[in-house]
């Protein structure tokens, strides 16, 4: 899903829920923001909680030694920090039980 079929998606969501209230202009801007406020975040090291979805953190990477994939040297790559993301308990389970439907359910009915 691309941050247009995001857009797409919530504009819809809000016609079905609350009728044509907003532009897809006006939600375009909504998830632009949204998304600049977790960079924003994220940049100044702090951490984002959103409850039943999950965690943005920055995690501090060490110092390691890597290989330099043309000549085989040894290379040391700098400690840095790095953003990663924690899905909840809840997301993990919706992920899990859209799987599991998933694998019970026949790919092709008609076989």
């Amino acid at each position: 899903m691309t941050k247009a079929d995001l857009v797409e998606h919530v504009t819809a969501s809000i016609a079905r829920t609350a009728g044509p209230m907003i532009s897809k202009k006006d939600c375009a801007r909504v998830v632009d923001a949204f998304l600049e406020a977790i960079k924003e975040a994220l940049k100044e090291q702090q951490n984002i909680e959103i409850r039943g979805f999950g965690t943005f953190k920055i995690r501090k990477r060490k110092t390691r030694m890597a290989r330099n994939p043309r000549t085989g040297d040894p290379v040391e790559v700098a400690a840095r920090p790095v953003p990663v993301f924690k899905p909840s308990k809840e997301l993990r389970a919706l992920v899990a039980e859209e799987e599991d439907s998933a694998a019970r359910t026949p790919a092709d009915p008609a076989a």
